[in-house]
């Protein structure tokens, strides 16, 4: 029995996978077990954000290992400290809560916004509904699902969690007349991944962030995949001019180990308090080593311009391509538009031809690492050209 074999024997076949069993990763490269190799330019979906294996990535996350796995949250660990400063220094949040994911990052900010509303204005105001936008993604989780924005989710685990109503992405009419006094928060994603990797207008944000200002409605920005530095900023909010009262983030944060963390403003920052909340594994100190390295570097001089500077690569060389018809996004989060060509079967083509890509609705999606190299991206798009 083979590697796949045994994995569909015993592993529930809740996603549809390529036939590649990956034995190990080199910078920005995978390795099948047959010896393959892959140019990478999905990254997990954007969680190695520092590619494979990173020396300095590897070396934080090797020490804290030999250290402290593992402790519950009834006490504390100089790495968590360590981590937390360092994000709180970065992305200019005060106060955060570590999870293990990016549906328990939004979890923990869909209960920092009703308990901010139940705190302030009781339970009798009915103050719990959260306005989502259509096209969106939030998670897994039946309360992270409900918030998702798209019906083809909502399907199968009936009842879902109610208070969730979605008004449409770029509509200041439409958002107006969803939002009355039962509205504790709107929730968005400044660039819509899983909804087909689409940027949010900015007059459409500094109207939404406006009105809930005006209304005492929390923001809360779900930046599980643009956060990180996937932009070309570490938060994508910081190209729009705004400032969420959440942050989520997740992926990238850590290069690979499972994390999640909800950032929240002075506003609503001391909102959940002792027995209110709570993760075993949540700040675990392997995650919290990993996170430190990534955050470091990423927030390291030139780091995020170069981000930038190879986004721009990205669409240049895309462009000169003819069955290309566009490109969406920010930084190292893009989006191919073809023209006339199936996102899947592209897909296929660049898998076998050495290339890992991926799609979102009808669109190739790339989430490269953020370190790739020029001469990476030149190699990737001229297996993307043949794979056309």
């Amino acid at each position: 029995m083979n590697t796949i074999e045994k994995f569909n024997e015993h592993v529930m076949g809740t996603y549809g996978r390529y036939p590649l069993v990956l034995e190990k990763g080199e910078g920005r490269s995978a390795f099948g077990e047959d010896g393959k190799s892959y140019i990478d330019f999905g990254s997990g979906i954007g969680t190695n954000s520092l590619g494979y294996c990173d020396e300095d990535w590897a070396d934080a996350v090797c020490r804290q290992v030999r250290a402290v796995q593992h402790t519950s949250n009834y006490y504390y660990t100089k790495i968590q400290a360590d981590f937390a400063a360092k994000l709180s220094e970065v992305a200019g949040y005060p106060k955060m809560f570590f999870g293990n994911s990016g549906a328990e990052a939004n979890e923990c900010a869909i209960k920092i916004a009703r308990k901010y509303s139940f705190d302030k204005y009781g339970k009798d105001a009915k103050r719990y509904n959260i306005i989502t936008l259509t096209n969106s993604f939030h998670g897994r989780t039946l309360t992270t699902l409900s918030a998702t924005g798209q019906e083809v989710f909502h399907n199968y685990f009936f009842p879902f969690t109610e208070g969730f109503l979605n008004a449409e992405a770029n509509n200041t009419a439409d958002l107006l007349n969803k939002i009355d006094d039962t509205v504790c928060a709107v929730m968005i994603e400044f660039v819509q991944g899983e909804g087909g990797v689409n940027p949010l207008d900015k007059s459409f944000v500094e109207e939404l962030f406006r009105i809930c200002a005006e209304k005492d409605i929390l923001v809360i920005a779900d930046e599980v995949q643009t956060g990180a530095g996937r932009t070309g900023t570490f938060l994508a909010s910081e190209q729009y001019g705004v400032k969420p009262n959440v942050t989520t983030l997740a992926k990238g944060v850590a290069g690979g180990v499972p994390i999640g963390v909800c950032l929240a403003d002075e506003k609503c920052g001391d909102v959940l308090t002792k027995g209110t909340h709570g993760s075993t594994f949540g700040g675990n100190p392997l995650a919290c080593a990993g996170g430190l390295a990534v955050v470091t570097k990423v927030s390291s001089g030139g780091f995020l311009e170069e981000v930038r500077a190879k986004g721009e690569y990205f669409r240049k060389k895309l462009s000169e391509i003819p069955d290309v018809e566009g490109v969406d996004g920010l930084g190292l989060m893009l989006g191919i538009r073809l023209k006339g060509k199936s996102a899947a079967e592209v897909c296929g083509r660049c898998f076998e031809n050495g290339l890992l890509v991926l799609t979102a609705k009808d669109k190739l999606r790339l989430l490269p690492p953020l370190n790739i190299t020029y001469d990476e991206i030149d190699t990737g798009i001229e297996i993307l050209r043949r794979s056309l």
